[in-house]
């Protein structure tokens, strides 16, 4: 008897449950980023929207004014990013080893209170450490001087070699406490029979984290650090909170969000200019995609991955 091929059931609720998530995106992520690229190839002329192709990014990367104000907002994106890197993550990585253990008390209590800060506004984050950080009303200078440390009190935010690193270890402050719950929960994950066969072998304490939880969790660890990338290349509300869209003193906290804001929509005698700050845009969309791809293509396919 000849076999009747059964056609497998179409599954049209996962379409049907799909769309209105993909309609979303569309609206508020897709369009507004294909609107943006053709705006970058357009320039205003007699008040008509012309066709001059890639002569924005011309004027950009070759333009002296433009070219000065591009690559000093790249550069302390740059530095942003590494100081969350160097500092943010691993801080998250040895609070959760510390929150994982069974010893410890109050490890709820201790959960809580560090991820608090990733919930608030960037508007409450910037102005309340404007305040603490400021020499004339904060509480900085007084906390020091209670422990005999008045010395090395500086205003900061308001000098061009602190204020960018200061900043940055706020951010760190206000999102340690994401890359602390992702690996927390990373660490949870592991099975009980790996840790009991390590104990068994005497690997205990630090060693049994260098050894074997840290090699376990290595896909997550790289999951952090792109989306610290991504983030910190997109980062626009604290700096502007804390500094203002001048990003001062004088540009030394200048990021490329900043940039394009002034430049898109203008700030003070600075005109807006909707195609440079399209032009802006497309090169911060191409830094992070660039970035992306580097970590999916060369560092994610190379990492180990453990099935439990």
């Amino acid at each position: 008897m000849a076999q009747v091929d059964e056609k497998k059931p179409r599954r049209w609720h996962i379409a049907v449950f799909l769309a209105p998530a993909v309609l979303v995106y569309t609206a508020i992520m897709i369009l507004p980023l294909f609107g943006t690229l053709q705006l970058s190839l357009f320039k205003e002329i007699d008040n008509n929207q012309v066709f001059v192709g890639l002569q924005n990014f011309r004027t950009l990367f070759g333009d002296e004014r433009w070219a000065a104000s591009f690559w000093n907002a790249l550069q302390n994106n740059t530095v942003f990013f590494i100081i969350h890197m160097l500092v943010q993550n691993p801080i998250g990585i040895l609070l959760a080893a510390l929150l994982s253990s069974p010893k410890l008390r109050l490890r709820s209590f201790y959960r809580t209170a560090i991820f608090i800060p990733t919930i608030l506004s960037f508007v409450i984050v910037g102005f309340a450490w404007k305040l603490i950080l400021s020499p004339i009303w904060g509480i900085a200078p007084d906390l020091l001087q209670m422990v005999g440390l008045k010395s090395l009190f500086a205003p900061w935010l308001g000098k061009e070699q602190y204020a960018l690193v200061t900043l940055s270890l706020i951010s760190v402050w206000q999102f340690v406490g994401i890359p602390m719950m992702l690996i927390y929960a990373a660490l949870l994950s592991i099975p009980d029979e790996v840790i009991e066969a390590a104990e068994c072998d005497g690997i205990t304490g630090f060693s049994q984290f260098w050894k074997i939880q840290l090699p376990l969790i290595l896909p997550s660890i790289g999951i952090i650090s792109v989306l610290t990338f991504v983030g910190n290349f997109n980062a626009f509300d604290l700096i502007y909170t804390a500094q203002g869209a001048l990003a001062g003193p004088n540009y030394s906290t200048d990021v490329l969000g900043t940039l394009l804001y002034r430049t898109f929509f203008g700030f003070q005698l600075q005109l807006g200019d909707p195609n440079m700050g399209s032009a802006i845009a497309t090169a911060m969309f191409l830094v992070i995609l660039i970035g992306v791809c580097i970590y999916l293509f060369g560092i994610q396919t190379r990492l180990r991955r453990y099935q439990f």
